[in-house]
């Protein structure tokens, strides 16, 4: 049974992307170039801010191959003549346009490198059109292995996806393949064999049959999304709508299942609204009702596409069936519908401008699970399913990876991340305090790309908290802290071991069943009681270890 948990869990973190493919060569302990033109805001890359892409992909399912375009729309920021476009093996541009003009461009593993002809003057704004085709690399175990699943439903008709998260956007199309530079708006059109419906981000905005047995199926995005949050999938979909009466307004919810799912999936489904009431509470409003709310049936478990969620968890509550936490609660909802929806405001609204902090889509993500049972179960369930998920902890490595080589921390984002967040709310003592600090996070880094810094100081500052500490210790140091302590008659000493040297937390205790804030530090404290005959607990909301030293 061990051996099958443990495997179960790590086939969550993959699901979820901590171990999606990336370049970094991790196992030969070595940082390739390849990594750094990936992971970082290369010259190349830094003198031009992306504002739009107009991508126009054709699918064709009889030989897994793609072709089409993107047009990039930009402005300069600094005036330079190369521009570092990212497209990955095996597929090829076949040609580069500007202002008429066919450009000369160079190839250096999955980056090309285009030699700009007219002038790049400051503050102008320019297009770019990228054409390109191929087969693109499959996905042999998706969402874990990034790339395009080719499948097919029962009915033989084809069922196709795509899922890039780490890996990268250009795995399947051409792009600034860097999370610092998010585009601010998105046409996306795909072109499929008539009989099939193309799915994309955004609102569908029109059909157009072809002349040659194929339809092309329009979307529009109208709010900025990060490049591994496009997507399209193709199947033989039907769909069904409702309207949500949120904060904001109206949000159109629709519905992309295969035919022969739609009566399991118009039960299933119900859940929604319920996920977008729970986390508009804790959060704020759904960050785009511009784009409307998508759940769309794929062929692997599932992933964040932003307003296009990725549906694969077989209409079933829990993940694929189990509960994570092991606490019953993680039975009561569909982890698929609740996690990756809660992407759309910690990854999508609020995204990491470098993968080595991706811990402020996981983490917070993972942590809005519990969230949402306490909205529906109380908050001593929400209390429990959080704390349920530790048995999942590794503590192998600092959750922060490392900078500008396209490198995730440890998958400890998930569960130690949600747990230091819980512990957190505990130091913050308020659970009305705590709501307004999360809708408030979200309102202040709305729509915007950030650095965990940021996350950092804004915490600080909202809690009035001297923070960075435990930030540090949590997300840059892989030991748990360890509160060692000592117990003679009516006196308790205490001290933080097994930690940063200027850790600080705060932590609730009991004494003969009465609470009692502590301060504890990296040097003895002493506490003296009133009773000599003490009862001590631990509040086991904070994600700390304990050690009893003898007298």
């Amino acid at each position: 049974m061990k051996t099958f948990f443990v495997f179960h869990v790590l086939i969550l973190l993959l699901a979820n992307g901590s171990f999606a493919q990336s370049t970094l060569a991790s196992s030969q302990n070595q940082i390739s170039r390849q990594d750094k033109l990936r992971g970082s805001v290369t010259k190349e890359r830094g003198w031009w801010d992306v504002k739009k892409y107009c991508l126009d992909v054709k699918i064709n399912p009889s030989d897994s191959s793609i072709s089409g375009s993107n047009k990039i729309i930009y402005k300069v920021v600094d005036e330079y003549s190369i521009m570092q476009i990212d497209l990955q093996q095996p597929l090829q541009i076949t040609e580069i346009t500007q202002e008429g003009k066919r450009l000369k461009f160079s190839r250096e593993g999955n980056a090309f490198f285009v030699n700009l002809v007219s002038k790049q003057e400051k503050g102008s704004v320019k297009e770019l059109i990228i054409f390109f085709k191929g087969k693109p690399k499959t996905a042999v175990n998706p969402p874990w292995d990034g790339g395009i699943v080719w499948k097919k439903d029962k009915n033989g008709k084809p069922f196709i996806a795509s899922t890039c998260q780490g890996i990268g956007a250009s795995i399947w199309w051409p792009n600034k393949d860097h999370l610092a530079d998010e585009v601010e708006s998105m046409d996306i059109s795909v072109n499929v064999p008539f009989g099939l419906v193309g799915v994309a981000n955004g609102r569908l905005v029109g059909t157009k049959p072809l002349n040659d047995g194929t339809i092309t199926y329009n979307w529009q995005l109208l709010n900025p999304i990060n490049n591994y949050g496009v997507n399209f999938t193709v199947g033989d979909y039907v769909s069904f709508s409702e309207t949500y009466q949120g904060k904001k307004g109206n949000l159109d919810c629709k519905y992309y299942v295969l035919k022969s799912n739609l009566e399991k999936a118009a039960k299933q489904f119900k859940e929604v609204p319920r996920v977008l009431k729970a986390f508009e509470h804790w959060f704020g409003p759904y960050p785009f009702y511009e784009d409307s709310y998508k759940l769309v049936e794929v062929p692997y478990l599932g992933m964040e596409h932003q307003s296009a969620i990725s549906y694969g968890n077989g209409y079933k509550n829990g993940y694929l069936g189990t509960d994570l936490s092991k606490t019953g609660w993680g039975l009561q909802f569909d982890f698929i519908i609740v996690h990756e929806s809660g992407h759309e405001w910690f990854g999508n609204s609020i995204t990491n401008k470098d993968n080595a902090d991706m811990w402020i889509h996981e983490s917070f993500t993972s942590y809005a699970e519990s969230l949402f049972v306490e909205y529906y179960f109380g908050i001593k369930a929400g209390f429990d399913y959080v704390k349920g998920t530790r048995i999942n902890i590794l503590n192998d490595k600092p959750i922060i990876g490392l900078y500008d080589v396209n490198d995730k921390g440890s998958s400890d984002m998930y569960f130690k991340g949600a747990n230091m967040l819980h512990s957190l709310r505990q130091i913050v003592d308020n659970d009305d305090k705590w709501r307004m600090i999360l809708t408030g996070l979200n309102s202040t880094f709305y729509h915007q790309t950030v650095t965990s810094k940021q996350i950092e100081d804004y915490f600080c500052k909202a809690t009035g908290l001297p923070l960075i500490p435990f930030f540090n210790q949590y997300l840059r140091d892989k030991r748990v802290p360890t509160f060692e302590y000592k117990i003679n008659k009516n006196k308790i000493e205490y001290r933080w071991v097994n930690c940063v040297s200027d850790f600080y937390m705060p932590i609730k205790v009991f004494v003969n069943g009465q609470s009692y804030w502590i301060e504890p530090n990296s040097k003895w404290k002493t506490k003296v009681f009133s009773d000599e005959n003490i009862q001590f607990t631990i509040d086991n909301n904070f994600y700390i270890l304990d050690s009893k030293i003898a007298n």
